[in-house]
Parts: C-alpha cells; sequence; structure tokens
C-alpha cells in the first residue's frame, strides 16, 4: 500500500493529505490547530526539534497529524 506525502500550502495555510485539506490555524509559537471544514481534529506542535501530532477524538489518527506536521513545519522552514 503507497500513500501519497502530505502537501503543505503556506499561502493558504492548508495541508493536503491522501483526498482532504486540513486548514491550519496557528495558536502560538510552532503550535497549530488542525481543521477539517471548521471543526478540529488535532494539534500540531514543534517541540525539542521534532514535529508532533495530537488527535482530539477520533477524526484524524496520531499518524496523520504527524505527516502534516511534518509537511507543514518542512514548508515554513522550521524544521
Amino acid at each position: 500500500m503507497t500513500t501519497s506525502p502530505a502537501v503543505a500550502d503556506v499561502a493558504t495555510k492548508t495541508v493536503a493529505l491522501e483526498g482532504t485539506t486540513y486548514a491550519i490555524q496557528e495558536l502560538g509559537d510552532d503550535t497549530f490547530t488542525v481543521l477539517v471544514k471548521g471543526v478540529p481534529v488535532g494539534r500540531i506542535v514543534y517541540t525539542f526539534g521534532a514535529a508532533n501530532g495530537v488527535p482530539e477524538g477520533d477524526a484524524a489518527s496520531e499518524d496523520t497529524l504527524y505527516a502534516i506536521a511534518e509537511a507543514w513545519f518542512g514548508a515554513t522552514g522550521t524544521t
């Protein structure tokens, strides 16, 4: 099984992954909420030199949020 890599678009503050577009909303330095159609599904955080994803509920898995975090922080030059 192959999966497409997450693709970040910093200009529109979105990350596309496997047919879903996730909106990225800044909460603070290196901390963001991830939303799908306006509903929060988790948070991404860059801390101690690593991108991390934390799900809120079961709408997005930890692996999905990790992929989103890697794409977002890579595109913004954080990593």
